[in-house]
């Protein structure tokens, strides 16, 4: 089987911390530093740019492309959300104080709906800066990462509760437990299958969950590896990072899992996102960003006549 070409490329150097990573309308990678604080650009020459308005301590998370043509992304250490456009004009928005917020997605309705992992809720925030924040029927559930389903709701992932919850549109919510105890969930996308795909940081396992709520786990081949983060893919399967085991692992529909080495040891890969060439683009911790270019798919053969 060809093996995807995988490189890396310094970014902002060590202790900035990438740690979220998007696309932009630009067609530029846009990233969170949340060990120094601020957003960084990479553009499609190779230019980095850094945008540090905000505090040090802000600790920015996780980033997403908004609905006013804008990046949004929730700032955990100070309880708001920052907004950046593609010419790097950046303003905020406060949040409920201590709500901690971490993952965020843009849902059916066009507002940002955000996780508020240190006060159990789930916020929505309008372009406009309204906000507004319902409460998970959970304590000290530690809400982590969310994404917005087929069925106009968002998901997220309750890493303490051990659950995944679903969260309508009026704020209404239904938490479904996972078969294995201690699991962990963490990041959690919308599968080109209709399907809700999370990983299970703790119990080393992939989880798949269906608008109607049943639940299925995949054990990865490491069970140490630590899966962080996940996203889908064209064809049908979804992408995601082994933080533990420094790797890019990839699942395909039918559930066979492969996993890639990254270059440089001990890298922590974080966030990732494919770009519309089928690239995977990650953000390591470590200061740089990794580039894996799968292998072509061949077409499949055509039925017999």
């Amino acid at each position: 089987m060809t093996q995807p070409v995988i490189r890396e490329i310094p970014l902002t150097g060590p202790g900035s911390g990438p740690y979220s990573i998007t696309v932009g309308p630009d067609g530029a990678l846009w990233l969170t530093l949340a060990g120094s604080g601020g957003v960084a650009r990479l553009g499609l020459d190779g230019e980095v740019r850094t945008y540090r308005d905000d505090p040090p301590g802000s600790r920015p998370l996780i980033i997403a492309g908004g609905p006013d043509g804008a990046h949004w992304y929730t700032r955990s250490g100070d309880d708001r959300l920052g907004r950046i456009t593609v010419d790097g004009e950046t303003s905020s928005v406060a949040l409920p104080p201590g709500c901690g917020p971490c993952g965020l997605a843009v849902g059916a309705d066009g507002a940002l709906w955000y996780a508020g992992m240190n006060d159990d809720t789930v916020g929505r925030v309008g372009v406009d800066g309204e906000v507004t924040s319902f409460p998970l029927p959970v304590e000290k559930g530690f809400p982590s990462m969310l994404a917005a389903g087929p069925d106009d709701a968002l998901w997220l992932t309750l890493n303490q509760a051990n659950a995944i919850a679903r969260v309508g549109l009026d704020g209404s919510v239904t938490v479904h437990p996972l078969p294995t105890e201690a699991a962990g969930p963490v990041g959690i996308a919308r599968g080109g299958d209709g399907a809700l795909w999370f990983v299970e940081i703790v119990a080393g396992q992939l989880g798949r969950i269906t608008p109607d709520g049943r639940i299925d786990e995949i054990p990865l081949p490491d069970r140490a590896a630590r899966p962080h983060a996940i996203v889908a893919d064209p064809a049908g399967g979804c992408w995601f990072t082994e933080w533990g085991a420094n790797r890019i692992g990839h699942v395909d529909p039918d559930g066979h899992i492969t996993a890639h080495d990254l270059p440089t040891p001990a890298s922590e890969p974080h966030g990732l996102t494919v770009t519309p060439d089928g690239a995977v683009w990650a953000a390591l911790e470590i200061g740089a960003v990794a580039h894996l270019t799968p292998p072509p798919v061949s077409p499949a053969p055509p039925p017999p006549r």
